[in-house]
């Protein structure tokens, strides 16, 4: 019984199937013809490019229909977020923000003494660049997680590019005023980027590039505090790890200080212990956070105490006392330094710009909401600008900071005005009390900070993804670790942009078949059961046809033809008559491109072969009718699909 009922049910599947087939190939294929798009002017497709590249977000649409009144509102809130968020501000909100502010607070200012030393400057300097571009960035920003301050990468970069200019132990004031100037023309960068809205040339740093250049870099700053872990008193000025291990050894008899060494191990790994319990309970995270200046504290009180700097324990001495004095009349509008400032600038402030954006999308991203990228560079150049007029070195996002802001529950970026307060007490009131904290604590803090830029699984996943990636990654790694920090940035910037010079030169072809029981037309090498057409080749041009690439992509398939061709006869088989290239991928065609697909239908003329084009894009389309090259090859050889020529060459070969 159970049999005759899977039997009948299987007939009537076949019944309903032999149907369907037959209505199908009764139906006589309709084969639809490619569509042009409407012409436009020059200015029109000159607005339409401009819009699209600088203005996709359409920065004006929040201004449609609203009145005059409205709109200056509008606009303050543009350039002040907080104007906006602020009239939703609770209690509730500001308890998240004063537990994060108190908690990055409590992180920023042992760190910041130190990365003042990486800048090669008095410590002082460091907490100043807390307390005002914080401030700035609090009114101007709009990310809520992001937390301002120096950090370790921009300070070792900018330290390394002055002192290759002025010695900051010889000349102080000027070496100061130049890192003044550095920072003024670093936050002009910045704000020109926002404002011409040129935010996408960081992109040009590969995220591969960072991550070789942000693992070098910490490997050079934590060699570097080897000089204040071991206590030695002659140190080199390079940066390279050649250099830092000859003088760290050369002075192993007779440079190094056992009371020191005692001090900064000791306390190194008590940091890192608290980083790895704060990264295995996310709930502790607290801890980690203030163990830094718990550190300073015992030590500074062990060494006053036990006057351990009567023993040659190097100590950060006295710091000046108060907030931060002007500086305007001291950055460099005119002379020979003027140049150099703007120089190093505008390197640090790319620099810059690129850690505290990576930083605001990441979190960003794990909040749900969107930061806008442009107003974003307004916020940081402006608060570098005025920083370089309030006695500060270049600050950006922390990521460090950052995440212990974020973890600490930051509702919005008040936690930065908490942090900038706690700063501005730390400046009035205790800094003097930081005179017997003892050098290798700071470098400890540097040290263990720094650990978290190397990022040994980005680097493992990016060998597995992209080999050419990873070129550029560990390019930039080896360059900063062997020869210097600029030169690793250089390589860096080199080795991305060669990449996307290869990608547009020589972009992928591939020829296509035909998968079994489909009309569908696929690489024949990602899908071995994919079959050629006989009598015709069809080939996927994987990138638009410019100049820099038309005459490789014509040779290419003129290669794939004669590979085929010397194939076909040895094997007895049909030649080519057809040669179909598929352009879907192709988004763009100039002039160049045009020329090389007309030089490409005469060679294939004198070898008896026509030309035929599948699925042109609309700006594509466009084009080939406005340089009449349809008319040479003819619109009866322009098809929709593959599918679609097929079905028209095909007959013709059997014909044939």
């Amino acid at each position: 019984m159970s049999h005759r009922i899977s039997s009948d049910v299987g007939a009537q599947e076949a019944d309903i199937t032999n149907r369907a087939s037959s209505q199908f190939h009764s139906e006589a294929p309709y084969i639809h013809k490619v569509g042009i798009p409407p012409k436009q002017s020059l200015l029109q497709e000159f607005t339409a490019t401009v819009k699209e590249t600088f203005f996709a977000d359409d920065p004006l649409r929040q201004f449609k229909d609203q009145p005059q009144s409205r709109k200056f509102l509008i606009g303050i809130q543009s350039v002040f977020p907080i104007l906006e968020w602020g009239r939703h501000y609770n209690l509730t909100k500001f308890r998240g923000d004063l537990i994060a502010g108190l908690t990055i607070a409590s992180l920023c200012i042992p760190q910041d003494i130190g990365y003042s030393k990486l800048a090669n400057l008095p410590p002082q300097y460091g907490l100043y660049s807390s307390f005002v571009p914080p401030l700035i960035y609090a009114f101007m920003g709009s990310s809520r997680d992001i937390a301002i301050g120096p950090v370790a990468v921009v300070s070792l970069l900018l330290g390394t590019l002055l002192q290759n200019e002025i010695d900051p132990a010889k000349n102080p004031d000027e070496y100061r005023r130049l890192a003044f100037t550095a920072t003024f023309f670093a936050g002009i960068t910045e704000v020109m980027l926002g404002f011409f809205r040129l935010g996408f040339l960081i992109d040009f740093l590969s995220h591969a590039a960072v991550v070789g250049f942000m693992g070098g870099a910490a490997i050079t700053i934590a060699l570097q505090q080897l000089k204040g872990l071991l206590g030695i008193t002659i140190f080199t000025k390079k940066t390279d790890i050649v250099s830092v291990m000859r003088s760290v050894w050369g002075t192993v008899d007779h440079g190094w200080n056992w009371q020191t060494i005692v001090i900064g191990v000791t306390f190194l790994a008590f940091l890192l212990l608290t980083k790895y319990i704060g990264k295995k309970n996310r709930k502790l995270f607290w801890i980690a956070a203030i163990a830094p200046l718990i550190s300073v504290i015992v030590s500074t009180f062990f060494v006053y105490i036990t006057r351990a700097d009567k023993h040659h324990v190097a100590i950060v001495g006295k710091m000046k006392k108060g907030v931060n004095p002007s500086s305007v009349n001291e950055i460099f509008f005119t002379g020979t330094y003027l140049a150099k400032g703007f120089k190093i600038g505008v390197i640090a402030g790319m620099i810059a710009l690129t850690e505290a954006v990576a930083i605001g999308r990441t979190f960003a991203t794990m909040k749900d909401y969107q930061i806008d990228g442009n107003k974003e560079m307004i916020a940081l150049g402006t608060m570098n600008v005025v920083g370089s007029m309030t006695s500060c070195y270049i600050a950006t996002g922390s990521f460090s900071r950052s995440a212990v802001n974020y973890m600490a529950g930051c509702q919005t970026a008040v936690s930065n005005i908490v942090m900038s307060c706690v700063v501005l007490l730390t400046l009035e009131l205790i800094t003097p009390l930081f005179k017997y904290t003892p050098n290798a604590i700071l470098a400890s803090i540097i040290i263990s900070a720094v650990v978290g830029l190397i990022d040994i699984e980005a680097a493992i996943l990016i060998w597995k993804i992209d080999k050419l990636d990873f070129v550029a990654c560990m390019g930039a790694f080896f360059g900063v670790v062997f020869v210097s920090v600029e030169i690793g940035l250089l390589i860096a910037v080199s080795i991305s942009f060669a990449k996307i010079l290869l990608q547009v030169t020589r972009p992928r072809t591939a020829i296509l078949g035909k998968l079994p029981r489909t009309t569908v037309y696929r690489n024949i090498l990602q899908y071995p059961e994919a079959t050629k057409v006989p009598g015709v080749l069809i080939v996927r041009v994987d990138s638009a046809i410019y100049f820099s690439n038309s005459n490789y992509i014509r040779e290419r398939v003129l290669r794939w033809l004669g590979d085929e061709e010397e194939y076909l006869k040895e094997n007895n088989q049909p030649r080519i008559q057809y040669l179909i290239v598929e352009m879907s991928p192709v988004t763009d065609i100039d002039t160049s491109g045009i020329h090389a697909l007309d030089e490409l239908h005469k060679s294939l003329t004198k070898r008896d072969i026509q030309l035929v084009l599948a699925n042109p894009g609309p700006v594509v389309m466009d084009k080939l009718h406005a340089s009449k090259f349809t008319d040479v090859i003819g619109e009866d050889k322009i098809f929709l699909t593959v599918s679609d020529a097929i079905m028209t060459c095909a007959p013709k070969i059997e014909q044939a």
